[in-house]
């Protein structure tokens, strides 16, 4: 495939401090950059399109510009260049961390980087916050396919598991499979301690090296998933876990480590939640994303279920949570993975088909006719009471973060698996700030023939209501109790009591659960 021998990791040096500083200095963060190139270049840089950025800072002589040129157009600079852009750091200290290599063109100097230096913005519960995450040369810099133990910088399901993931404040985090530690990062902002994993040296020296970089106390072990933390609990689990599914047989694709996990079908993903239990803590919550087969004649989420089932087999009851985002069909996520690690047609087209069809003819061995992804969410639960599952797909927008809402729902859960019907009818309810209610109605017909109740943030949820359910949501103001409010409706409306609460107080719990309708002080 024409990959890239590795270079040697990054190491961890008393001076990646003055490195930081250099940093600092250069304002190298990410909207900086996007002024300095524009947002067309910006744009093509996450296309791993890296000419529109070099036209835009090719001429351009300032710290920042030559940090764009070095880290991430993967341009050599001058001895010039590099003490514009490194005042504090020295040219040996920039080689002894393993950031840069010195080359000698004609008597000329010039210095290469080894990694990417990156700024990236989280935005959560806390706010936004930038770190600098140094990650293996992509594409970008390099115009070569990847090398197998490539460590991948932070992608979009990087991001994606950082926004879903709650941040109450907590005692222990564990990162699994931490890869360049951009979720072990996000969690010391919430945690007391913080600790990481990873099967690859390479990713655990570079988790070590942005930690250091970032001043992070985070604590990073080497070894497969759970095998380093044997006998530990923790409050909380985040992975984003080497989940692709890759052909074991019948090919020469080269397998990476930040993405294919060793093990045949979903079996990573589903070793995963049948383990994760045992390591949390009580009113602990692991949050992980992941893939799943659907067979054919099967619903989607048959295999997720099936590992919950298992998992509460070996460790109790646990509370349940699997959202489907996405849904591919063989062919379309052969193709997403093997352009992931930089093969292409025009590359090599005898390889491609082979590869190609090696992943057809794996999915085909298990008759797959589509690969779910989403995100997995298993809660062990304070006290013993009945497991709560649920298992949906939202395939369209939602409103990021979504860590409040998935933390919501979980307290929600709790309250109301301890609550009677009686003791909801004594609440005092109120309608969220964001829900609005959206009216049908068909010409010359006095009534609605659809109401639907939509969520404006989080899930983004949108409910079909009947008029005693539309009625109730809109006289949620805190003033009377549910119970209250549902007797109105009833005399209003002349109908049963008993048997309208027995329809509808099953859907006021799931509003409540949702987020859509919150408990008053």
């Amino acid at each position: 495939m024409n990959a890239l021998p590795s270079t040697p990791a990054p190491t961890v040096t008393d001076t990646v401090t003055t490195l930081r500083a250099d940093l600092e200095s250069a304002e190298y963060t990410v909207d900086r950059i996007r002024e300095l190139v524009g947002e067309v270049a910006n744009d093509a840089l996450h296309r791993e399109q890296r000419l529109p950025a070099l036209r835009a800072v090719e001429s351009v002589m300032s710290p920042l510009a030559v940090l764009v040129r070095f880290f991430v157009v993967g341009l050599p600079i001058s001895a010039d260049e590099r003490d514009l852009a490194f005042p504090r750091t020295s040219a040996q200290a920039l080689i002894e961390m393993g950031v840069a290599a010195q080359e000698s063109e004609e008597g000329a100097v010039t210095y290469r980087a080894l990694v990417n230096v990156r700024p990236v913005v989280l935005t959560d519960t806390g706010g936004e916050v930038t770190w600098w995450l140094a990650s293996d040369l992509g594409e970008t810099a390099t115009g070569r396919a990847l090398h197998p133990d490539h460590v991948l910088g932070a992608g979009g399901a990087s991001f994606t598991l950082a926004q879903v993931t709650p941040r109450t404040n907590v005692g222990r985090v564990l990162d699994i499979g931490t890869g360049c530690g951009v979720q072990a990062l996000a969690a010391t902002r919430h945690a007391r301690q913080v600790m990481a994993t990873d099967i690859s040296p390479r990713a655990v020296a570079f988790a070590r090296f942005n930690a250091a970089l970032n001043d992070s106390d985070v604590e990073i072990r080497e070894g497969s998933f759970f095998e380093p933390v044997h006998g530990e609990t923790f409050d909380l689990v985040v992975s984003n876990p080497p989940f692709v599914i890759t052909p074991r047989t019948g090919t020469d694709l080269a397998l990476y480590e930040y993405r294919d996990g060793g093990a045949a079908g979903d079996r990573v993903v589903a070793q995963m939640v049948t383990d994760v239990p045992q390591y949390l803590a009580a009113g602990g919550c692991a949050v992980m994303l992941g893939n799943w087969e659907v067979t054919a004649g099967s619903r989607w989420d048959e295999g997720p279920r099936a590992w919950i089932e298992q998992a509460r087999a070996l460790h109790g009851d646990l509370d349940a949570w699997v959202i489907q985002r996405e849904f591919l069909d063989p062919a379309h996520y052969a193709e997403t993975w093997l352009r992931d690690g930089g093969m292409t047609q025009d590359r090599d087209r005898e390889l491609w088909e082979s590869a190609y069809r090696a992943w057809l003819d794996d999915f085909a061995s298990r008759t797959v006719e589509g690969v779910g992804f989403g995100i997995i969410v298993i809660r062990r639960p304070v006290q013993a009471r009945a497991a709560w599952t649920r298992c949906e797909e939202i395939t369209g927008d939602v409103s990021q973060p979504l860590g409040p809402t998935i933390a919501a729902t979980l307290a929600g859960v709790d309250v109301l698996k301890e609550m009677t019907d009686h003791e909801l009818l004594e609440q005092r309810l109120r309608t969220a700030a964001d829900v609005t209610e959206e009216r049908y109605i068909t010409p010359g017909v006095g009534e609605p023939s659809v109401i639907i109740i939509r969520q404006g943030g989080g899930l983004r949820r949108a409910v079909q209501a009947d008029t005693v359910l539309a009625g109730f949501v809109s006289a949620c103001d805190g003033e009377l109790t549910a119970g209250q409010i549902m007797s109105a409706i009833c005399a209003l409306m002349d109908l049963p009591v008993d048997d309208t609460l027995a329809a509808t107080l099953p859907t006021i719990r799931g509003l409540i659960t949702d987020g859509i309708l919150t408990f008053t002080a």
